[in-house]
């Protein structure tokens, strides 16, 4: 692989092109990470009442939402965040995936996951009792995403 650095001042930001023969794993590899990469500029403030806090997003289990506000939740405590799911999807980075309507969940956190007949799934995380429904619409991209990570 060759990397290949132009300076060009009439850009205003920077952009990346991976020029490649064929579309291959590897390559996959490294659009994602860039696109990762490209997240973490993000800051994502967390409130609880009137305090602000700045967690690392390792610390976060998952995002749920209600019909008003988003909650960040951590194996033992809960806060605010000021974004609508559909907005943390955009910059969160990829180890995190919707996983129903509410929930946005952080693939390096699942401890357990149980299939059930009720529904499709419910995921468990270490250290806490807090748990997520996966819902079935949803349930396929999961488990392809977490054969992805065992590889």
């Amino acid at each position: 692989m060759k990397v290949k650095i132009e300076m060009d001042e009439s850009l205003e930001d920077i952009e990346v092109v991976i020029k490649t023969p064929v579309m291959n794993e590897r390559v996959q590899q490294v659009q994602a990470t860039l696109f990762d990469f490209s997240k973490k500029q993000a800051v994502i403030v967390f409130y609880k009442g009137s305090v602000e806090y700045y967690l690392s997003l390792n610390d976060i289990l998952f995002f749920e939402t209600d019909e008003k506000n988003v909650r960040a939740h951590t194996c033992d405590d809960l806060y605010q965040v000021k974004y609508k799911l559909y907005e943390l999807e955009e910059i969160l980075p990829g180890h995190f995936m919707r996983v129903s309507k509410s929930t946005i969940l952080n693939l390096q956190k699942i401890y357990a996951l149980h299939k059930t007949i009720s529904s499709p799934c419910l995921i468990e995380f270490a250290n806490t009792s807090k748990q997520v429904y996966v819902s079935r619409h949803y349930y396929r991209p999961l488990r392809s995403r977490l054969e992805e990570k065992r590889l």
